[in-house]
């Protein structure tokens, strides 16, 4: 098991939304408004130097091929994202245990 945790920009959030219905994944927690820098990216940090903020979506995944279906999903939306700072990013670990 595994669990995900993807990371975008607000605006993309629409996109993301679009990505999990594709692999049939309708099941996730949300952040929105979520400040922070990415490695090599500009800050999101909702002021007016460091304008607009990022979404999280976690994801736990007993079914790891599904989690293979999203990383192909966000690897093909990213080949279309021009700005490498807009990218979705994915981060995956370990899931011990779903109760």
């Amino acid at each position: 098991m595994k669990i995900a945790f993807l990371i975008c920009n607000d605006v993309v959030s629409p996109r993301v939304m679009k990505l999990l219905d594709g692999a049939g994944i309708d099941y996730y927690t949300r952040w929105e408004h979520v400040k922070g820098k990415g490695h090599g990216t500009d800050p999101h940090l909702d002021t007016r130097s460091f304008p607009g903020t990022n979404a999280v979506f976690m994801i736990g995944f007993e079914d790891e091929g599904t989690l293979e279906v999203l990383v192909q999903e966000i690897n093909a939306a990213n080949k279309e994202i021009p700005r490498p700072d807009d990218h979705i990013r994915l981060f995956q670990v370990p899931l011990e245990r779903i109760v």
